[in-house]
């Protein structure tokens, strides 16, 4: 019996999130104004191990925060969610800060300062390895410092029996590439958005970007947004739409879905029920505002699945 469900390396950072409305921000000190703000838990990692945990997953990480009340503050929201920090280290850095300004209609514009959040070591995640039954991989472009890494640990990852599931969001360079091509042989779960998908290959289209990952990935899910998302597996593709909600925010939408994705995997539902749990997670995600506050507990899930 492994003490963890689900590990990840944490990408901690605090979300900032004002909602412009129909307000365009402009230079040249031009002061206007905005419908409100809030401050959130951030990183894609947080927020999925947060959805995990709602889903009655153990879920751990490994991360570091600053010494300063933002760390604190996240340190907070993890355990309140019911997720382990008991492998998060504390840096005199700061923690990194996520700025999101929030347009009607569901676009955004992400601004992040670094601080203390790529400072991840391998040997900490090779450490729970051991302990756990799944290795989710998220900001891959952010974390850096493990991007060489990747291909040893996931060795060892698989000698161990963990499956192992990666969405690399968006890389800030736009060069994707660093070596995430390399890993791809070790993962068992690809959660790109569809843009994603076809810049990670090189491909120009959807249907050669899935024939490409599906001769290296077993299961490939793909986020459409307000279409829903679709899974590729053996040949057959499997859709779901998503929910009819009023959008709030899109902040964790892609890393809720993750979550649901991943307890659907873990606890081997058909890909239907996989796509139907994520898109719920998803979804509901979207409908309040900031990263965590719609994200269904177990109980709420069944209601749909």
């Amino acid at each position: 019996m492994k003490k963890y469900d689900v590990v990840t390396a944490f990408d901690i950072c605090v979300d900032f999130l004002m909602d412009l409305g129909i307000t365009e921000p402009e230079f040249g000190q031009k002061e206007k104004l905005v419908d409100g703000y809030g401050l959130e838990m951030g990183g894609s990692a947080c927020i999925f191990a947060c959805q995990c945990a709602k889903l009655g997953l153990s879920t751990a990480g490994a991360g570091t925060v600053g010494t300063d009340s933002f760390g604190a503050f996240m340190l907070d929201y993890l355990t309140r969610d019911g997720v382990d920090t008991s492998h998060i280290r504390a840096k005199t850095d700061k923690t990194a800060l996520t700025l999101c300004l929030n347009k009607t209609g569901g676009d955004r514009s992400i601004l992040t300062y670094m601080g203390a959040m790529d400072t991840v070591q391998a040997a900490w995640l090779e450490a729970l390895l051991p302990q756990t039954r799944h290795l989710h991989i998220c900001s891959y472009f952010l974390l850096r410092n493990l991007q060489a890494e990747y291909p040893s640990l996931l060795q060892k990852a698989k000698a161990l029996g963990v499956t192992v599931s990666l969405d690399t969001n968006w890389d800030p360079e736009e060069k994707w590439d660093s070596g995430v091509k390399n890993i791809l042989q070790y993962i068992d779960v690809f959660l790109p958005n569809e843009n994603e998908l076809m810049l990670i290959t090189g491909k120009d289209n959807v249907r050669d970007a899935l024939l490409y990952v599906s001769d290296l990935v077993p299961v490939i899910a793909v986020k459409c947004g307000a279409e829903g998302a679709y899974a590729y597996k053996g040949g057959t593709v499997h859709k779901c739409g998503a929910m009819e909600i009023e959008v709030a925010d899109t902040v964790g939408a892609g890393d809720s879905f993750n979550g649901g994705f991943v307890y659907g995997y873990l606890n081997g539902l058909s890909m239907d029920e996989c796509l139907k749990a994520a898109t719920t997670c998803g979804s509901l995600n979207a409908a309040k505002h900031g990263g965590t506050a719609g994200q269904p507990k177990l109980e709420d899930l069944k209601k749909y699945i």
